[in-house]
């Protein structure tokens, strides 16, 4: 189980929270760009995103942790970062970010310092991610984190606003 908290020089990593639904909204989740490699369908209304984050809360009982990522500076919400414990040994982690914010390396921070944590608990020997293979600047971030490319997933993740079919993926991780 991650710490409740990250923080980086930036950037302030904190759960999720019901007051988020609106930034999350009008930030990002109905914006088609951010959300064409992701496993979900933009939001149309703030209640898709309400039901987004009853679906995080809900999750945190079953080891899955949302954080909100927020400005330092500003305190605005520029996207959120999952952490999952698929085994007791094994991490797991997704990630978006608004627009705005693409191209300034705060992706790269958030990943860096998960990571950092990550590899400091001697219980963990894993730490993975994954994109779809056209997700040139996903992969980046991964590499810039850290994480190695260990291969192609064929057809393994839909991600409905390309295709209904499951697509290929790439597979990044760090290991012990």
């Amino acid at each position: 189980m991650a710490p409740d908290h990250f923080i980086t020089s930036r950037l302030l990593l904190r759960p999720i929270t019901w007051d988020d639904a609106p930034a999350i909204f009008s930030g990002y989740a109905q914006d088609q760009e951010v959300t064409r490699y992701l496993s979900w369908l933009p939001h149309r209304t703030i209640d898709d995103t309400h039901g987004y984050i009853a679906a995080c809360i809900a999750e945190a009982r079953q080891g899955v942790q949302t954080f909100a990522i927020l400005s330092q500076a500003t305190g605005q919400l520029t996207g959120v970062f999952e952490v999952r414990t698929p085994e007791p040994y094994r991490l797991a982690f997704g990630y978006v970010l608004a627009r705005p914010f693409w191209g300034q390396g705060f992706m790269t921070e958030t990943l860096s310092e998960f990571l950092a944590w990550a590899t400091r608990q001697p219980s963990v020997w894993r730490v993975e991610g994954l994109c779809d293979t056209e997700n040139i600047a996903s992969a980046r971030v991964m590499e810039k984190a850290g994480l190695r490319r260990e291969g192609i997933l064929r057809r393994y993740l839909v991600h409905p606003n390309i295709s209904r079919h499951p697509r290929d993926c790439l597979s990044f991780a760090w290991t012990r």
